[in-house]
């Protein structure tokens, strides 16, 4: 779908209600919420799916446009979901429309407006925005920076182009206080936080003469160091800082005996094919994937597959 027939879809709906992805991050959650301003102000009745799993910081952003309990939509858009099972806890039902960055997106909507050449998909909604109502609000803005800068690391990862820096500088003409943002999202952590990152960085484990780097992230870590929910934004990325790397891995225990495995790459290796053994997928040089077994087994298992993919 074009962008300009996206929002004249739009606008031939109402009583939205936006999905962000399971374990939401800034990009899933601001992109949803400006999306959502951006319809109220084509007067249009909108709200997000109330993430359970949102942490502390992005709700005070987007909890207020999360639907009362007795919310009955008629047009469900999911936002910077690549899969369905990757919907809300909570969730039941279908997505009519899907807006999404991921090259690995399933196309289980019934219409999508897919840009996976975008560093973020609040790249995609400022556009759609822009086509819905012109110049993004100053909530609008500030919502879409945080979708953006957090997707790409604070313009640091290497899915950050001239596009995603032209993006930026836009919503900073609208309004978006930059400097408040960063601070929240990346220059300000809990002293559990420091304790965690420095527990990490002991336990680190290098192979492949040092070019593949490996950390687990257990809850008895996260015990140890006082560490919630809020405490591990881009914990993904710590592993990635090790010199001399092409891959990082981040496997972290989940309910139920499984791990969340987090890979992070250079242009040089596909993370996605690797992921995609253990039916997961992402981005080319950032994807993730659920093993059903702990971590140190995790690590085991991708250590065993992981010549597949590497070149």
């Amino acid at each position: 779908m074009k962008l300009n027939d996206c929002a004249r879809l739009l606008c031939e709906h109402d009583r939205f209600l936006l999905l962000t992805h399971r374990h939401p991050d800034g990009d899933t959650m601001g992109s949803a919420a400006a999306l959502c301003a951006a319809l109220r102000r084509k007067g249009k009745t909108a709200y997000l799916f109330p993430n359970r799993q949102a942490t502390g910081k992005l709700l005070d952003y987007t909890g207020a446009f999360f639907a009362p309990a007795d919310y009955a939509p008629d047009y469900i858009v999911a936002v910077d979901i690549a899969t369905e099972k990757l919907f809300p806890e909570g969730f039941e039902g279908a997505a009519e429309l899907c807006i999404d960055h991921h090259p690995t997106n399933e196309h289980y909507a019934k219409q999508e407006l897919i840009w996976a050449d975008r560093a973020a998909c609040g790249e995609i909604v400022l556009e759609l925005v822009k086509s819905l109502c012109g110049r993004p609000s100053r909530e609008e803005a500030e919502l879409l920076y945080i979708a953006i800068s957090t997707d790409c690391g604070c313009f640091q990862y290497a899915n950050t182009d001239a596009r995603t820096l032209r993006a930026a500088a836009e919503l900073l003409d609208c309004g978006a206080d930059s400097a408040a943002i960063n601070q929240r999202f990346f220059r300000r952590v809990s002293r559990a936080r420091l304790k965690l990152e420095g527990m990490i960085y002991d336990s680190l484990r290098f192979y492949k003469n040092g070019e593949l780097v490996i950390a687990l992230l257990t809850d008895e870590m996260l015990r140890a160091a006082g560490a919630v929910e809020d405490d591990l934004d881009h914990i993904a990325s710590l592993a990635g800082r090790a010199e001399g790397h092409r891959v990082s891995i981040t496997i972290r225990d989940c309910p139920g005996g499984a791990s969340r495995v987090s890979v992070r790459s250079g242009a040089d290796f596909d993370s996605s094919a690797l992921c995609a053994i253990f039916g997961g997928g992402g981005h080319f040089m950032a994807a993730g994937c659920t093993i059903q077994a702990p971590p140190e087994k995790a690590c085991e298992l991708l250590l065993q597959v992981i010549d597949e993919v590497w070149t």
